[in-house]
């Protein structure tokens, strides 16, 4: 694969079963890795703050999460074979982990959303591994109660529902220190499995309007979605 940058922020082409067998190379290899999910918004914010772009400039793994991503890239002349958000790559995993053994953890998310999450893996993928669920706080106070949960149950993959940002800012504290080898900041993924939350239908996010179905199901993230207008008019400014 041949990284690249869009506005700054890595991306690493890959498929999703590109990514998924990388997953599975990382696990062998046992050194931990930090995931990230790239989208509009992320890009955006990460030009306001330089410490959360540093951290994504870290990563191991950038995958890019959103049409406006992929519409970016191609406009800019960068090889990308399709958008991969982070819902399909968790179920990708979870099929693939059920066949292998592996142990993932769930942290974050509302009280009980991670354990409704494992239940419908373990329902769709005989096998899964659901080593354990955590609903505590990303705050560093929290970090030794929460990294107790996280090691004691030699889960391999750490997934975090914590939010932008405040997810791979507790990767990139803990991660090293969890035992877990590949963690990944998956935003509103355990509400999407669970059933909480409904995906946009495949019409919309075929053509790129999975946004708007957030927006009509949860209007209070007008706010959030100014990015993505400005995201647009920075990459127009973009020398091609």
């Amino acid at each position: 694969m041949t990284r690249f940058t869009l506005l700054g922020v890595p991306i690493d082409p890959l498929s999703e079963a590109e990514a998924v067998e990388w997953v599975a190379r990382a696990l062998l290899e046992g050194r931990p890795r930090l995931v990230i999910s790239v989208n509009p918004e992320r890009i955006m914010q990460a030009g306001r703050d330089p410490d959360f772009a540093a951290i994504l400039r870290r990563a191991d793994l950038a995958l890019a999460d959103g049409a406006g991503v992929l519409w970016a890239a191609r406009r800019l002349g960068h090889r990308l074979p399709s958008r991969l958000a982070g819902v399909d790559f968790v179920t990708a995993l979870a099929a693939r982990g059920a066949h292998e053994g592996w142990r993932f953890f769930f942290l974050g998310g509302a009280p009980g959303v991670a354990e409704a999450a494992g239940r419908e893996l373990r329902d769709r993928y005989p096998g899964f591994r659901l080593a354990g669920t955590h609903a505590g706080p990303p705050d560093p106070a929290s970090d030794p109660v929460t990294l107790e949960a996280v090691r004691s149950s030699g889960a391999q993959l750490l997934f975090l529902a914590y939010g932008a940002a405040t997810e791979e800012a507790w990767l990139a504290r803990n991660l090293a220190r969890s035992g877990a080898i590949v963690g990944m900041g998956v935003g509103g993924t355990f509400d999407f499995i669970s059933g909480r939350a409904r995906r946009a239908p495949p019409w919309m996010r075929e053509r790129g309007l999975e946004w708007l179905h957030r927006l009509r199901q949860e209007p209070w993230r007008w706010r959030r979605m100014l990015a993505l207008p400005r995201f647009v008019l920075r990459v127009m400014r973009e020398p091609r």
